[in-house]
């Protein structure tokens, strides 16, 4: 998870040089959804966890990857 946080900061530092740079309006907010969509990555994967451990291990397997794709359906919807 740290890795794939060190990679959006790198897409933040990108983004920041675009604006100092004079890219496009159109480029710029291209990166910044790419960067957005990586944390609702990592914030999913957040969740994720959480969730396991809130579940406990008392739960059926079934039960536990019935809740984690509910988890990643919703992470679609929005």
């Amino acid at each position: 998870m740290q890795l794939r946080l060190r990679r959006i900061e790198g897409q933040i530092r990108g983004i920041i040089n675009m604006l100092g740079e004079g890219k496009s309006c159109e480029q710029v907010v291209t990166q910044i959804l790419a960067a957005r969509a990586a944390m609702d990555r990592v914030a999913t994967e957040v969740l994720k966890c959480q969730v396991t451990e809130a579940l406990g291990e008392d739960t059926s397997p079934e039960s536990r990857e019935a809740v984690l794709r509910a988890i990643d359906l919703l992470n679609r919807v929005q």
